[in-house]
């Protein structure tokens, strides 16, 4: 099962923002996200740390800057996870609608 840290990651709506933001490019800065929202670099660094402790950001420093890149495979990890679930609740759903058909 994937880290809870992940999910909890996901369910902020301005945390999966950057992360998509993030995805669409090779890296980013703090300063760099925080020209395209209407949040303080502060802010914006804050959600980074918070993407960066559940494993989906890489922080590498260059110079004075930190850049941000996506590390994907924990979302991998959420999207297996999430497909055994979803595969479960589809076999048990159509045992119970073989159970019904023979009842009726």
């Amino acid at each position: 099962m994937p880290s809870s840290d992940v999910f909890f990651a996901l369910a902020d709506p301005h945390r999966r923002f950057l992360l998509e933001t993030l995805a669409a490019r090779e890296s980013a800065t703090a300063t760099e996200l925080a020209a395209e929202l209407p949040v303080t670099r502060q802010a914006v660094a804050k959600q980074l740390s918070a993407l960066a402790d559940a494993g989906l950001l890489r922080a590498t420093r260059a110079g004075r800057e930190t850049r941000y890149e996506m590390t994907p495979a924990p979302l991998e990890d959420a999207v297996e996870w999430m497909v055994s679930v979803g595969a479960a609740w589809d076999e048990r759903l159509a045992a119970l609608r073989r159970s019904l058909a023979k009842k009726t």
